[in-house]
């Protein structure tokens, strides 16, 4: 499965900007020959992964970017999403008192997984760095 970078997009960790990335997704997958209603459920799975990974930033307490990667391979459109420290810091290791409600997360989780192919993702519990890979294939 051969791939290619198509883009790599970096955000502040802030619900502004998550339009951003969607338009990116849109066009990207617009040029990869994606349906309309494709398109839409991937924006639907990116946007509800940017919100978990803001959610995950705002427990750090720490400024914090996202950082988005998109790939194509012969046959899907691929998308990275990873919290990252603003600048040249490294994250601050979650607050004690920042539990994560593990329903609301499992939740969250599946509502992706209901609009995507693949989806993966990645919590580091000691160091606070989220990441999630999101697959979306052609039909037909």
């Amino acid at each position: 499965m051969a791939k290619r970078n198509l883009a790599e997009l970096k955000i502040p960790a802030s619900s502004a900007f998550i339009p951003v990335a969607k338009r990116v997704a849109t066009t990207l997958g617009g040029q990869l020959g994606f349906s309309l209603v494709d398109l839409d459920e991937l924006t639907i799975a990116l946007t509800q992964a940017c919100d978990s990974a803001i959610a995950a930033a705002s427990d750090l307490g720490s400024p914090a970017d996202l950082k988005l990667t998109y790939f194509a391979t012969d046959r899907a459109l691929v998308v990275d999403v990873d919290l990252m420290p603003s600048g040249n810091t490294a994250l601050p290791a979650p607050k004690p008192d920042a539990a994560v409600d593990p329903e609301l997360q499992r939740l969250a989780y599946e509502m992706i997984r209901c609009f995507v192919d693949d989806f993966r993702p990645q919590v580091e519990p000691t160091t606070g760095h989220v990441s999630f890979r999101m697959v979306k294939y052609l039909a037909g």
